[in-house]
């Protein structure tokens, strides 16, 4: 049995967690504070969001593929299988997070993002 195509989808699906929890997660913390849900500031959540989008603002600036994306691509040739071919939740969920767009987009939308998580940091201090 070939495990190869089983890890690269575990690895795909990961990958999309962390999106979901990078842009979720800042639209929980505007929201929650404005809720008044006092978990949204809870020190490891900030600390974890913050750093997340830090690294991928990081990656993004020094021209790097994310290790994710690489691991993904990596496991899938392994497996032999061309690094777009997939099945149907797996070609789903690459068409989610994947898009042919050029890197100074990227650079931008990954920056002002990290920006805004930067001023949320500010207007909802997080709390120890």
């Amino acid at each position: 049995m070939n495990i190869y195509p089983l890890l690269a989808d575990v690895v795909l699906v990961l990958h999309v967690v962390v999106v979901l929890f990078v842009v979720c997660g800042l639209v929980l913390i505007v929201l929650g504070n404005r809720c008044g849900w006092q978990w949204v500031n809870a020190w490891w959540f900030r600390l974890t969001h913050l750093a997340t989008i830090v690294i991928v603002v990081a990656e993004t600036w020094l021209g790097m593929v994310c290790p994710l994306t690489t691991l993904e691509m990596w496991l899938r040739r392994q497996a032999g299988l061309a690094v777009h071919e997939a099945g149907f939740i797996e070609f789903w969920l690459q068409r989610v997070l994947y898009y042919d767009l050029p890197d100074a987009v990227f650079l931008l939308a990954y920056t002002l993002f990290g920006l805004l998580v930067a001023a949320a940091w500010r207007r909802y201090p997080p709390k120890r």
